[in-house]
């Protein structure tokens, strides 16, 4: 039986385009980005599930629906027949810059944590090996549901769910700075694998080093720390040890939508499959350098790469 991880978070209905002209509709958010391109990658050493909450409506099912098609497990997907998911739109200009607006505050993905429901969603997480979850997926779940996750991810843990963390901290989906912190403090004390933007943490806690944000969550228990730095290389300790891994040169860059995404789906297949953190540093760049040549958060199948 292959190992499952289940990743945790919101997918969201896509538009981009302009204002009053045709748009394109598709489907994206960070933690489903990881979710289909860790599918892809790893096949069937890998059992890959989403935990969210949709709605019963077109758009989520056909979000169901396109979860499947890449391979992503439904069964921790709750169901709200009053709530709908979220959507954003990405409107370039001219000149290709992007921005993006939000409609979220009122998703079914903010929700899957509240009530009994809520409970036992959380409750039957203690099925799969490993959690991922991302700072958008903290940020996003109401308080009762943040705290819900927060006070059961230790006895998960303790029923030996490894917990894997992306930070992608988004100041807007925060009330305010400090309570994203303690928020995310919190959730360190429970982490065994930490895959982070050094700029999101910089932006957060005000490290002015990486050597900072080590002993940051060296001190708080975490035992494998990957610093994701863009097209620079990436820093890695593990074990006490330290490790430098070069980034892939791109010629062009196309569009960097789920550039930390797609590379910490690579790093993830690599080390879940049996690969050591150098090994799956080099797929995470490998991933990402692919990604970022092409437009939209989900690259077609026929442009995935072959693994160093």
């Amino acid at each position: 039986m292959p190992s499952t991880i289940a990743l945790m978070g919101e997918c969201m209905i896509e538009m981009h385009g302009r204002p009053g002209q045709s748009v394109h509709q598709t489907f994206g958010g960070d933690s489903f980005n990881t979710a289909a391109y860790l599918a892809r990658l790893a096949g069937d050493a890998l059992k890959v599930e989403y935990v969210t909450a949709l709605g019963s409506d077109g758009f989520s099912q056909a979000m169901r629906e396109r979860f499947t098609q890449e391979g992503v497990g439904t069964d921790n997907v709750r169901t709200f027949e009053a709530r709908l998911p979220g959507l954003y739109f990405i409107e370039t200009d001219e000149a290709g810059e992007r921005r993006f607006h939000y409609w979220r505050s009122e998703a079914a993905a903010r929700f899957m944590f509240d009530g009994e429901k809520g409970e036992q969603l959380l409750e039957g997480l203690a099925h799969s090996e490993t959690l991922y979850l991302s700072g958008i997926s903290l940020a996003i779940l109401t308080p009762e549901g943040r705290e819900r996750l927060l006070a059961g991810l230790p006895g998960l843990r303790e029923r030996g769910v490894r917990v894997v963390f992306d930070n992608n901290y988004r100041p807007r989906l925060w009330s305010s700075v400090d309570t994203a912190r303690q928020a995310h403090q919190s959730l360190l004390d429970q982490v065994d694998l930490a895959i982070v933007t050094f700029e999101d943490d910089q932006a957060l806690f005000g490290f002015d080093t990486p050597e900072a944000l080590f002993a940051f969550y060296r001190d708080r228990g975490v035992d494998e720390i990957v610093i994701k730095r863009g097209a620079e290389s990436c820093l890695i300790e593990h074990a006490g040890v330290r490790y430098e891994v070069a980034g892939e040169r791109v010629e062009k860059v196309v569009d960097t939508t789920a550039a930390g995404d797609s590379f910490s789906a690579g790093y993830l297949a690599c080390r879940l499959t049996g690969g050591d953190v150098e090994k799956a540093a080099r797929w995470g760049h490998r991933l990402a350098a692919t990604v970022i040549g092409h437009r939209g958060a989900i690259i077609d199948v026929e442009h995935m790469p072959e693994m160093p």
